[in-house]
């Protein structure tokens, strides 16, 4: 085991200290077949180059597609329109909610965590500025609307950490809706109430707004010039519903349908249909390639002759297979700094026994969707790729605003996935 824990040790020290995914999974993965005593040629050759292929086979797809649409509704506009609408309607003053609102409904409606972070940053500054409050609450704000509840939790979301599963425990995106709605609760009103209390805090420190310097200035939007909120709401509509309704097509089929109409919705602007293609076309490619590094690595490790003590452990957690499975899948999306990565390599490896466990046990297959799902997102250590995505946008640190990101966006979606999985051990899904 010691080489296994060797490497996840150098995987996570490297990728806090910036170093690329796409460069130590491999080096790492070397490490971890020099010291098991396995051949490091067919190591990578073989072992790691599986698992990564595999996982872009399945998933690449997806990607594209969704970086595509996600794309175009930045850059035609779409975004930023439904959330002006959503701030004028909560009124600026109450910037945490509808940046919070904003991020949600964006990442609910398919639009990838990145573009929503570049998309809703403008407005962000602007209604952190009109209320006066602190720019160290918007990192925490978009982790909690974006990398939290509609990304794991809420029944039918179209984000990828809600499709992995599905091969696994043969599902959908509806699967187990009530611990979804139950988790998603405790996520959205915990942070919430607890960005609020921080508010306050910072507030009677006289902690409040300034502005953004350097590269993360931010230009004035002409509201006028942005496309009507209701046809740019309605491809975001267009994708969740028919994911969920016509369940025999596929989350493809749903994202090119919206993809579409946001083309004939906004056909003025063809002339920005190509550069966005072409831009989210190659955001999808570094997505897919980070995300498959990391299974790669996870395939190594699974391969190595430690990992079989490591699985009888994992398999030995007492009360239920759904904490083991938990503990497992939010370990790993911990040191990958991935949550999709994570859960990659967790099911991988132990997919197939935890979906024969269900059957042996009578255990709900939906559940152990819905769990592994949510202890994906519990995991945004300060290397989470994410995370430095969105420090960098924001031009704050990990110490202006990690403490606030730790709490809505691991602490408090741990006590959700614990949650859920007590409701599933007494059988509700």
């Amino acid at each position: 085991m010691l080489s296994i824990i060797i490497g996840l040790i150098l995987l996570m020290a490297l990728a806090y200290l910036g170093w690329s995914i796409i460069w130590i999974a491999p080096l790492v993965s070397g490490i971890v077949a020099l010291l098991s005593g396995m051949n490091i040629l067919d190591a990578y050759t073989g072992t790691y180059m599986e698992g990564f292929v595999g996982f872009a086979k399945d998933y690449f797809p997806i990607f594209l597609f969704g970086a595509i649409f996600g794309k175009l509704m930045e850059d035609t506009g779409a975004a930023q329109s439904v959330a002006y609408k959503i701030s004028s309607v909560i009124g600026q003053k109450r910037a945490i909610l509808g940046m919070l609102l904003s991020a949600a409904i964006l990442t609910y409606g398919g639009v990838s965590l990145f573009v929503v972070v570049f998309a809703v940053y403008p407005l962000a500054v602007a209604m952190f500025r009109e209320a006066n409050v602190s720019r160290k609450l918007i990192p925490s704000t978009f982790v909690l609307g974006a990398f939290t509840f509609t990304m794991t939790a809420i029944p039918g979301t179209p984000q990828i950490q809600n499709i992995i599963p599905i091969n696994t425990f043969e599902t959908d995106t509806m699967a187990a809706p009530i611990l979804g709605i139950v988790a998603g609760l405790i996520m959205a009103i915990g942070g919430y109430a607890y960005l609020k209390f921080r508010q306050k805090q910072l507030d009677a420190k006289d902690d409040k707004f300034t502005e953004p310097e350097g590269d993360n200035q931010v230009k004035e939007i002409n509201e006028d010039e942005l496309p009507n909120w209701i046809l740019s709401v309605i491809p975001l509509i267009a994708v969740v519903v028919t994911l969920n309704v016509f369940k025999d097509l596929s989350i493809l089929v749903a994202l090119l349908f919206g993809i579409i109409l946001i083309m004939l919705f906004n056909f003025k602007d063809y002339k920005d249909f190509i550069p966005a293609i072409n831009g989210g076309a190659s955001g999808s490619v570094m997505a897919t390639i980070n995300t498959s590094a990391a299974v790669g690595f996870g395939s190594v490790v699974t391969a190595s002759p430690g990992f079989e003590t490591v699985k009888e452990l994992i398999f030995d957690i007492p009360l239920s297979p759904y904490f083991s499975e938990a503990f497992a899948v939010q370990l790993l999306a911990m040191i990958t700094g991935s949550a999709s990565g994570g859960m990659g390599i967790a099911l991988e490896a132990l997919g197939e026994e935890y979906y024969d466990i269900a059957v042996e046990q009578g255990l709900s297959l939906e559940a152990f969707h819905r769990i592994t799902s949510v202890a994906s997102g519990a995991s945004i250590l300060p290397h989470n790729g994410a995370l430095l995505t969105l420090f960098t946008v924001t031009g704050l640190t990990h110490k202006d605003s990690y403490k606030d990101v730790f709490v809505v966006g691991l602490l408090i979606p741990m006590v959700a996935t614990i949650a859920i999985i007590f409701l599933a051990m007494m059988g509700i899904n």
